[in-house]
Order: C-alpha cells, then sequence, then structure tokens
C-alpha cells in the first residue's frame, strides 16, 4: 500500500559531524573520569554541543566558567578550543594536575603566534571577537601584539604602527569563502604581510563548508545540526544560504521548524563538528514520522586524521 506521507529526499552530507580534535577532547574527559573518578572538573564546554556537555555532566564532569571555580585537589582539563597561557600557569601554582584536551591544530596556530612575535611582527589576526579560541590565542601572545579583524571593512580601519613588519593568522573555524576575501584584503593593503605556512582554517571546517556547497544545488531546504555558540557550524548554515538554500540551526530533532520546513521535495542534512552521529540519525527518525524519507549520503572528502591522547591518560 503506498505510504500517504508526502516522499522526501533527504541528501546527507558527507564528511559530517565529530572531527579528529572533538573525538579527542572528549575521550579526554571519558578518561578522565575514569582514571581519576568524579568529579573531574572541565574549564568551558569542553565542545560546542548540548547534547555532547549533558552526557559528559551524567558521567561526573562539571563544567565551570573559570579555574577559580575548580576546588583543590580535583583534575581539570582545558577545552578544546583552547586557553591562554595565564589558566595552565594558574593552575600549576594552585598544584591543581590538568589535562590539555586544546585541538592540536588550535595548539599549532598558538606556536605560530609565539615565533611570529619572537621575529618581531605583530599579527592580524581574523577571528570573532569572543570565541573561545580568539581569547585563547590572544592569550599565547604579550598584550598589544596581535590586532583582531572580522571583515574587510575592519582591514581598511586598523593603522599598524609598522605596516611592513605584519603577519596574518586565523580562527581554525571561520568561513573559508570570508577568510579569503579578508586575506585578499589584508595582502592588497599591506603587500609585505606574512602569510602562514599552512592553512590556519582546519582541515573539518574547510571538507564540512565544502560538502555543503557540494550537495546545496540538490536541496531545497538544508538543516544544520550544531549549537548557536558553535563557530563551524553557524557557518556552514551560511555556506548554504549563500549557495541560495534556506537553511536552519538546530541543535536537536525537537527543534525542527515544521512550519518553516513546508514540504520540500529535497532537504540537505549535515552536522557541526562538535554533533555527534547520534543527532543526525535522530533527525531523520522525526523527519520519517511526516516524511516518506528515502535517505541518500553524498560522496566526499574522506577524513581519516586522529589526534593522541596524553601519555598519562594512555599510559
Amino acid at each position: 500500500m503506498p505510504s500517504s506521507r508526502p516522499p522526501l529526499q533527504v541528501i546527507i552530507a558527507a564528511p559530517r559531524g565529530f572531527c579528529a580534535g572533538v573525538d579527542r577532547a572528549i575521550r579526554i574527559v571519558e578518561l578522565a573520569i575514569e582514571r581519576y573518578g568524579a568529579p573531574v572538573y572541565v574549564r568551558h564546554e569542553i565542545v560546542h554541543n548540548k547534547f555532547v556537555v549533558d552526557r559528559l555532566r551524567g558521567l561526573g564532569a562539571v563544567f565551570v566558567e573559570e579555574l577559580e571555580e575548580v576546588p583543590d585537589g580535583v583534575p581539570v582539563v582545558f577545552s578544546a578550543h583552547g586557553v591562554p597561557k595565564s589558566v595552565p600557569a594558574a593552575a600549576q601554582d594552585r598544584g591543581l594536575d590538568y589535562l590539555d584536551a586544546t585541538c592540536p591544530l588550535v595548539s599549532k596556530v598558538h606556536r605560530q603566534a609565539e615565533r611570529l612575535i619572537e621575529t618581531g611582527r605583530h599579527i592580524i589576526f581574523i577571528g570573532h571577537a569572543g570565541h573561545p579560541e580568539v581569547i585563547g590565542t590572544f592569550g599565547q601572545v604579550p598584550e598589544g601584539s596581535m590586532t583582531l579583524v572580522e571583515t574587510i571593512e575592519d582591514v581598511a580601519r586598523i593603522e599598524p604602527a609598522d605596516p611592513e613588519n605584519l603577519a596574518f593568522l586565523t580562527q581554525t573555524t571561520l568561513s573559508v569563502d570570508d577568510t579569503s576575501a579578508i586575506v585578499g584584503a589584508l595582502q592588497a593593503r599591506f603587500p609585505s604581510i606574512r602569510a602562514p605556512r599552512g592553512e590556519d582554517i582546519c582541515y573539518a571546517t574547510s571538507n564540512r563548508q565544502a560538502a555543503v556547497k557540494q550537495i546545496a544545488l540538490r536541496c531545497e531546504r538544508m538543516l544544520v545540526i550544531g549549537a548557536p555558540n558553535s563557530s563551524n557550524s553557524l557557518r556552514l548554515v551560511e555556506v548554504a544560504e549563500r549557495e541560495g538554500v534556506p537553511a536552519r540551526l538546530i541543535q536537536r530533532a525537537s527543534e525542527i521548524d515544521w512550519e518553516w520546513l513546508g514540504q520540500p521535495a529535497s532537504l540537505g542534512l549535515t552536522a557541526g563538528a562538535s554533533a555527534p552521529e547520534v543527532l543526525v540519525q535522530e533527525v531523520l527518525e522525526a523527519l520519517g514520522t511526516r516524511f516518506d524519507v528515502h535517505a541518500e549520503e553524498a560522496e566526499h572528502t574522506r577524513e581519516a586524521l586522529t589526534f593522541k591522547l596524553p601519555r598519562e591518560l594512555v599510559a
């Protein structure tokens, strides 16, 4: 008997969801709880995803915003976004055991910043004000040695003291297209500005944006699973909309706006780098209650990168 539900082709972007840095950060918290017992404190959300944070909280993680909230004698984990140098220094002063879950690709940017400052360069940093990764990167170098730009308009406004002695770095979770335009503006205004040796925007951010572009022309609507404070998830919404596809960010299936969704013939589905695959399946199940769903996974770049865990957790 034919289904009474309208047909819906769901094109699932690939890659999507967890990246190697997120996998590593979550595993660090899980292993710390196994090794030390609950509670294990985590400074800031380990990754920007409520489902993940709530699950870890259920295992015994306690999330705080500042180190001062961590009691003496318990271990603390620093989030995947990175922290200023002052934070581990303060933990050492208090004799706290700490584990650094900073994504190695963020740590790479930190080291680049240190080396550039050692050579006397002033750094123009492309990023979003207030984002934990930006705060952490600025905290690697002396105050005043780095200037933040968020837009092309910002590039026109900055007045560096030594325009011939500049370098630029970027946040790892930015829009590839936006960042390229800002870099172009920097290079046009400051021809001698030094570029990073490699791409700072991480492979996972680039791959997920490319995957959205790949499927966008086949979709009438796009759903992006991710948190409203997740930079890389927000960028996926922007990428879809720039390709002409109306897109919405949701954290869970319960947030689907069915009126907005309407009855499209095709729907794109992806997830930010902090969103677990279980939430993708949850959305598919919810769609299946209203549509006759035919799901198809798109082919794109396959990811096989993994990062090592801290020695103290695997010894």
